[in-house]
């Protein structure tokens, strides 16, 4: 059975890091590659929100014994297989674990041009998830 005191944590999390993303998104691109203290900020809220949103999933998998998880991404896939998330919305998922995994493995790689795009047009995949979940574990 889910824990849905664990689902909302877990929710709230992810929405304050996805907020903390709006309130440093709001500057132009040369000065978000220009500024660190930006740039870390948004990356370090973008990692948390996307583990909060793995977290999330990895919960529900395990409460409801949806299977044995070969990976990150395949958690994804198991949601979608079980109603919980879209393929669409699973598909945008794993491509953010990606991007989570390029932060957290090899930052002097990630390309800030990219970042900037996320944070402005990619973002609402997450705030999609997060409201899935609420909806199908029925909590208002």
């Amino acid at each position: 059975m889910i824990d849905k005191d664990v689902i909302l944590a877990k929710s709230h999390k992810v929405e304050y890091h996805l907020r903390r993303i709006k309130e440093k998104r709001e500057i132009s691109l040369d000065k978000f590659l220009d500024d660190l203290d930006y740039q870390e900020s948004i990356l370090f809220n973008l990692q948390m929100a996307v583990q909060n949103c793995i977290d999330l999933a990895a919960h529900i998998i395990s409460d409801e014994e949806l299977g044995m998880v070969g990976s990150t991404n395949e958690m994804f896939y198991i949601l979608e297989e079980n109603n919980y998330i879209d393929r669409d919305l699973s598909e945008n998922m794993v491509a953010a674990v990606g991007f989570r995994n390029l932060i957290v493995h090899e930052y002097g790689k990630v390309d800030l041009k990219q970042v900037y795009h996320i944070v402005h047009h990619n973002i609402d995949d997450l705030e999609h998830f997060v409201k899935a979940i609420v909806k199908k574990c029925g909590i208002s």
